[in-house]
């Protein structure tokens, strides 16, 4: 990856990125907040709530869509399919219209590894390699509706997989990379993917685990065997390959060339998401295409406050779904610049990890679990650390996954002196 502080962009070869970008409707920055409360915009509220429909239209216009939809809503309840008809591409409305437009060369993605190892993709950089990863895809046989299995830690090139299932219309299962070989090896036999894309290993509190013995015992065990594996070796561990079914993905990569976004449906699905099985066997859960879109870019500016061009930084993982909407696709569809960190809230290397990142690149909201806060807390009950950083950018703090204790959601809101949110979403 070229280093984004001399990398001078081309421009990109064919007819794929021809045409303006549609300027993105702004919205007022902090409007959302008055006096450290929560205000509900009423102009919205009462759009939303005359005509639901022509409300989710109007901002589905913003978007980029290969055919409209003709119809924004079908059926109601667990039964409801949004914009029938449509075609569009999320890859498409994550990078291609971004690359157009003056956005291209901005920051899409800040990458912190646990190491210490620190990487920015800017929207083209993201776009080329996603571009060419999907190449490597096809060159395997993975084409529209098929499923690929993502088995990866919190590295750049997991969202790359991510994005290039979706450039193909391939329908995209990540699985948690603490995920023992069971556990995959349920998700491989339920999802049947064609190809599984994992890395050499990750890093846990800077212990190595190693990824390939685990996906290789995980193919042992399930009923289903894909047909390739796709290997990211990363330096702290190589990974042992088997040459017959593994793929080393750095020698694919450079040997691919770009390929051209293809539209699905609206109504089509872009991933399964599954349960983390702790009540039972894991549900696979399967989120459209169209609505994902349409709703996610709403939300960034008008739940999170987050106009494009600003940092939002979702402290989850992509195996949850709160890293599928809010580290991947939410922030790359609205233009943001989205920070991915592998690290921990404490012991990565002190209880001001979370501080830095946010002074350094200049985030604006925080979207994490109370468990991190908590832990934070326990290891810095006064604060000190947050003392060495500079967090005057920095607007709100968003809470989710489980319910927030009061005494934390106080601490909090006392330390930093902005709102801090607790939206639990069960």
């Amino acid at each position: 990856m070229p280093d984004p502080k001399t990398h001078k962009a081309s421009p990109p070869a064919g007819g794929e990125l021809e045409g303006l970008l549609e300027e993105t409707r702004q919205f007022d920055p902090g409007e959302a907040f008055r006096d450290g409360a929560w205000v509900v915009d009423p102009d919205v509220y009462g759009r939303a709530g005359k005509d639901p429909l022509a409300f989710w239209e109007s901002f589905a216009r913003e978007l980029e869509w290969q055919k409209p939809w003709d119809a924004v809503l079908q059926g109601r309840g667990p039964d409801a399919r949004w914009f029938v008809g449509g075609k569009i591409n999320a890859s498409t409305n994550c990078l291609d219209r971004h690359v157009r437009g003056p956005r291209r060369n901005k920051a899409a993605l800040i990458w912190e590894g646990e190491p210490g190892d620190r990487r920015t993709w800017t929207y083209f950089d993201l776009w080329r390699e996603v571009n060419k990863f999907g190449n490597v895809l096809r060159g395997l046989g993975v084409t529209k509706g098929d499923r690929v299995a993502i088995y990866m830690p919190l590295i750049p090139e997991a969202v790359v997989a991510m994005l290039a299932c979706a450039r193909l219309g391939a329908v995209h299962s990540v699985v948690f990379g603490g995920f023992a070989a069971n556990e995959l090896a349920v998700r491989i036999n339920d999802a049947e993917p064609k190809v599984v894309v994992s890395a050499s290993c990750g890093i846990e509190v800077k212990k190595v685990i190693e990824y390939k013995p685990l996906l290789d015992e995980a193919i042992r065990l399930a009923r289903h065997k894909p047909e390739r594996c796709l290997i990211f070796q990363r330096p702290m561990a190589k990974a042992a390959m088997n040459p017959h079914v593994d793929v080393d993905w750095t020698e694919a990569l450079a040997a691919a060339k770009p390929h051209e976004c293809v539209p699905v449906s609206a109504t089509d699905p872009l991933y399964i998401l599954y349960t983390s099985g702790t009540t039972g066997q894991p549900k696979g859960v399967v989120r459209d295409t169209g609505g994902h879109i349409v709703s996610l870019q709403w939300t960034m500016n008008n739940i999170y406050d987050c106009p494009p061009g600003t940092v939002y930084w979702a402290a989850s993982d992509i195996g949850w779904v709160v890293g599928h909407s809010y580290i991947v696709y939410g922030p790359l569809f609205n233009g943001n610049t989205t920070v991915l960190y592998e690290g921990k809230p404490v012991g990565t290397p002190d209880p001001g990890a979370f501080w830095r990142v946010i002074s350094q690149h200049k985030v604006r909201a925080l979207f994490t679990a109370p468990t991190a806060f908590r832990a934070i807390k326990r290891d810095d009950p006064k604060g000190e650390y947050l003392k060495k950083y500079d967090l005057a950018g920095f607007k709100t703090l968003f809470l989710a996954g489980e319910r927030c204790d009061p005494d934390t959601l106080q601490w909090a809101e006392k330390l930093l002196g902005v709102p801090v949110i607790d939206h639990w979403w069960q």
